[in-house]
Parts: structure tokens; sequence; C-alpha cells
């Protein structure tokens, strides 16, 4: 099969396409054949040497969707033939940009019929960290407010999304030429996050503060969610923030009992849980992935450029 690897840390040119052998899938994993594999900024990260992979050369992609044709003796609830989608590889596994790809059964769940398997290469990290953070870490409930920052992101849209399927207000911070977009998803205010009044306009768009903030880059704004934040709001942090950035008046937030929790993904205890949730929600059609771009395996450098340099709605998607 073909697939892409890097042999050692370095920047996108180190990415190459080698013919390697189809893996085989152990007891407990499943072999799919990847229609699509989700591009994400921690793709880049591994590949660098920043995070570190379990060996090289190594194959990347964290998250994949495709069709199940090999299947463990020791899985459960998975057939040959079956749509499935996964996420959380790279790290301690091969990854997905390649023709197939052999996935731990604890990180992938079915997909329901007539989900668009490229949407769903795309919603992996995307849509379950939205879920943990939201969900599990907040506890994000219907009537609250929530505000997502950067909601044209990957995250971001897909956190719109979700917080509007559970019956919350949400504003979010974006570009003006995303706003449109954003408000078909399910945002009920969108805000431009250049503009000088943003801490008035978020306050008086979530009627006094949101309860629950979502944040990429706790280190522009970690005083900004202590100052618009509702009294015991709880605000969650993801993405490569600067643990050295501290609070100007960290006064605001103890005053409110704010809570602030970092999170990664990668240490959700089951990721075919949340992963199983998010499948159904694409298949009820409560969320879905844009897929702003899509790339084949010999145009998987130019993806990891993209994901880092590029302004766009949704996702970079690998189709091989």
């Amino acid at each position: 099969m073909r697939a892409v690897r890097y042999h050692e840390h370095g920047d996108s040119e180190v990415l190459q396409v080698d013919d390697v052998d189809v893996p085989d899938p152990d007891d407990d994993e499943v072999l799919i054949e990847v229609a699509a594999a989700g591009i994400n900024p921690v793709d880049t990260y591994f590949r660098n040497g920043s995070y570190e992979p379990f060996t090289l050369p190594m194959v990347p992609g964290v998250d994949a969707a495709g069709e199940a044709v090999e299947v463990g003796a020791a899985v459960e609830g998975v057939a040959e033939g079956d749509a499935v989608v996964a996420t959380g590889l790279s790290k301690d596994h091969y990854g997905a940009c390649a023709e197939y790809v052999a996935v731990p059964s604890d990180r992938l769940a079915r997909l329901p019929a007539g989900v668009d398997p490229v949407e769903a290469g795309g919603a992996g990290v995307a849509s379950v960290t939205a879920w943990r953070a939201l969900i599990d870490h907040a506890g994000l409930e219907p009537a609250e407010t929530a505000l997502v920052h950067g909601g044209s992101g990957g995250v971001g849209h897909a956190a719109v999304q979700l917080a509007a399927a559970t019956g919350a207000r949400v504003v979010t911070t974006a570009a003006p030429e995303y706003h449109d977009r954003l408000e078909t998803l399910g945002a009920d205010a969108a805000l431009d996050y250049a503009r000088d009044d943003l801490r008035t306009a978020v306050t008086e768009a979530s009627a006094g503060g949101p309860d629950v903030i979502l944040d990429h880059r706790l280190d522009d704004y970690l005083q900004f969610d202590a100052d618009v934040a509702a009294h015991d709001a709880r605000i969650v942090g993801i993405g490569e923030n600067d643990p050295a950035v501290g609070f100007t008046n960290d006064g605001v937030a103890r005053g409110k009992d704010l809570t602030y929790q970092f999170m990664s993904m990668f240490n959700t205890p089951d990721l075919s849980e949340p992963l199983g949730r998010i499948a159904h929600l694409l298949g009820e059609g409560e969320i879905g992935i844009e897929v702003a771009r899509t790339y084949d395996l010999d145009e998987v450098a130019a993806a990891h450029e993209d994901v880092m340099a590029d302004s766009f709605l949704g996702k970079l998607v690998v189709t091989p």
C-alpha cells in the first residue's frame, strides 16, 4: 500500500510517500480501508518533534474514516463492511495518511448509514475535543451560554454545533467572512475577534457573561475570559498555550469562583465512547464537518503547511 511517512523530524519536506505492507490487525484492532484522514495542527507537532511519536519512521494522521475490511477476533460491535470513524492515532500507533490503517477498537465507532466518509474523516479530533471540553469537562447544560473562541476552526465549528445541539445559547468569535456560515451552523451571535469593544460585545451577547468558555489561546485570553465570564463559569483551555502567561488581575477569577480546566483529547479514557456519540449526531444531522479542502497522499506536505498558515472554515482532509 501507499503511506505517507516521515523518517526524521523536521518541516513538511520530511514527509514522503512510501510503499509499505498493509497492516496485519491484532485481535483488538480493525483494519480500515481509508476513505479520508483529517489533518490537524497536532500532526505537525508530531512531525517536527514538539511531541514524540512512539517510533520512526511514522505515518501521520490522527483521524480516519472508511470501511472495516478485517476485524480482529476480540473486537465486538464492528463487522467487515461497516463504515467506521476513528481518532487518537499517530502518537502511540501508526497514523491514517495511508491507504489502510489498523485501529484499536477503543478508538473507533461505527458510522450510521448516509454519513459522508470524507466529512467523517475530519470529525475525530475536532468533534471529540469539543465534546470532551463542553460536555465532559464543562458540563454545559440547556439554557446556559457558551462562548467559543475561534469558531471557524476545526474544533471551533464543531463546538458551535455541539453547544447549539445541547440547547445552549452560543456566542463565537471569528473573522467577519465566516459570521454568516457560523450563524447557519448554530451560533446565536458571531463577533469579530479583532473589534476593540470585544469584552462589551461578548458580555452583551451572552446576557451578562458566558457560563462556559472554550478557548484555544489562553495565553491571549486568560484575563479576558475571567473578565467576561459569569459567576461560577467553567473555562476549558485546549491547544498550544504559553504556561508562563498569567493573569493581570487574578482577583477577578477568584471573585467569580471560576474553574479553569486544561485538557488534551489524547487523555480520553475510551475514545470510542464520545466518538460513538459524535457518529450518532452526524447521522442525525445535528452536527456536520465543513470540509474546506481535500488533498491526495502526494499533497500531505502542502496540507501540513496549510493547516498552520491558512484561514479557512472547518477541516482539511486527505483522501488516499
